[in-house]
């Protein structure tokens, strides 16, 4: 039970190399920039993702410590069992032995067989003989395979013991690393505080970017969703009155003379309220972007798609995460989305079947709204754009391509996910994990 509840060596091992591979990457990143003497709060940025990715390995580290542990354990009491079961086989052999000697002559031999009532009790004693030779035989081969299990699980124990010291001394590394990860970052820190202007002057940018980003993507959502409302009124008018046509025909028809005419009772299978349809008898609530077979499936295959859609770019490491960011006491930092910096030119890709809703010329860059059915994703910080409004596109279309960050250190793309209440989602709860 405790091995079931515990993550697996290989699973382990692969998670390691997983955040080693993304330490390096935030390593070789760091070297890149570090050459541009002007701080920026990519810098900081990187280093603590670095401290947060390197308490994660430790993480990992002190749980294959506990999986080491466990295994010695087992190994120490499998030894044991096998050294009591040894010793109740040797114990046992040796009492045959001694029984097989003090009956060794002939004449006991015969006597026992001869001292028999009849034939069929003198055959029975004469496979007693036999089986008991036999399971004489039988007992030296167990002592051997069970002082092989024993050297065996030895061995084992040797090595469990050998890769517990790599495993610490893996951990003390990484410790030592970690340490020097925030020194670091408390000096970056200090140096910003040297150049307070300078990182104020970058939060106002950034922040106003996000706030013109915002202004456009609501305006294009509500043109959608206006849209939207507009297509199913008049896909409701329609089934109306081509309801109220087959009616009015059917009454002409088999009207009885003395039956005056009665106004038409059909009601409209859908009722609309604001952007949301409401089904008859109870069948629950969709939105007017899941009224047509493409959008109901759009919308459907993006959500049994969370957590495993694929990442909007091949490799980049995630700069600026999602929510808000206390950087120092006097300085935080608001996110929408995730930002991941890339080299400059680096194609982004769209991560599920959609449609564009809108290319946005913003001040420096632009960006691109796609739409799920009744979900969108937004590709901010792009210096080309290789789609066009109202173009299906499909999971890896090239959407564009990654421009220069604010910093002007190296290119990055900004991601976000929302919804039909202008609500922006976590990527990570939707995105494949790394």
């Amino acid at each position: 039970m405790l091995a079931q509840q515990q993550p697996s060596k290989d699973d382990l091992q692969k998670q390691k190399k997983q955040l080693e591979q993304e330490i390096k990457e935030l390593n070789d990143l760091q070297a890149s920039i570090s050459k541009n003497k002007k701080l920026s709060l990519k810098q900081l940025a990187i280093v603590q993702t670095k401290i947060r990715k390197r308490e994660q390995l430790i993480s990992s580290i002190n749980k294959d410590i506990r999986r080491v542990e466990d295994q010695l354990y087992s190994n120490e009491v499998e030894i044991n069992h096998l050294k009591k079961e040894l010793d109740t086989l040797k114990q046992n052999y040796a009492k045959s032995i001694v029984f097989a000697y003090k009956n060794r002559g002939s004449y006991e031999y015969l006597n026992f067989l001869f001292s028999a009532q009849n034939f069929n009790d003198a055959f029975k004693r004469l496979t007693y003989l036999k089986s008991y030779r036999q399971y004489r035989e039988t007992q030296a081969e167990t002592i051997v395979k069970t002082q092989n299990l024993l050297q065996q699980a030895a061995t084992t124990l040797s090595n469990t013991k050998i890769e517990k010291t790599q495993v610490l001394k893996n951990q003390n590394d990484q410790l030592t690393a970690l340490e020097s990860d925030k020194k670091e970052n408390a000096r970056v820190l200090q140096d910003l505080k040297t150049q307070e202007k300078e990182v104020q002057a970058q939060l106002r940018k950034r922040e106003k970017q996000r706030q013109d980003l915002n202004k456009a993507l609501a305006a294009v959502l509500r043109r959608e969703i206006e849209e939207a409302n507009r297509k199913e009124k008049e896909r409701l008018a329609k089934l109306k009155a081509d309801a109220d046509k087959n009616k009015n025909a059917t009454t002409t028809t088999t009207k009885p003379a003395t039956t005056p005419n009665k106004p038409p009772t059909n009601k409209s299978p859908l009722e609309t309220t604001g952007g949301v349809v409401k089904a008859d008898k109870g069948s629950g609530d969709y939105t007017n972007f899941e009224s047509t077979p493409e959008g109901a499936t759009l919308s459907l295959n993006f959500e049994n798609s969370k957590g495993r859609l694929p990442w909007p770019v091949n490799g980049g490491v995630i700069t600026y995460d999602f929510g808000i960011k206390q950087i120092s006491s006097q300085l935080r930092l608001k996110n929408d989305g995730v930002f991941i910096a890339v080299p400059v030119g680096t194609g982004v890709k769209c991560v599920a079947d959609g449609e564009v809703a809108s290319v946005i010329n913003l001040e420096d860059d632009q960006a691109v709204m796609v739409k799920h059915g009744k979900y969108f994703t937004v590709y901010n910080k792009l210096a080309s754009v290789n789609v066009s409004e109202g173009q299906k596109v499909h999971a890896g279309t090239i959407i564009g391509k990654a421009a220069v960050s604010l910093d002007g250190n190296g290119g990055e793309i900004e991601f976000r996910i929302m919804n039909l209440n202008n609500q922006y989602l976590n990527p990570h709860s939707w995105l494949k994990p790394l």
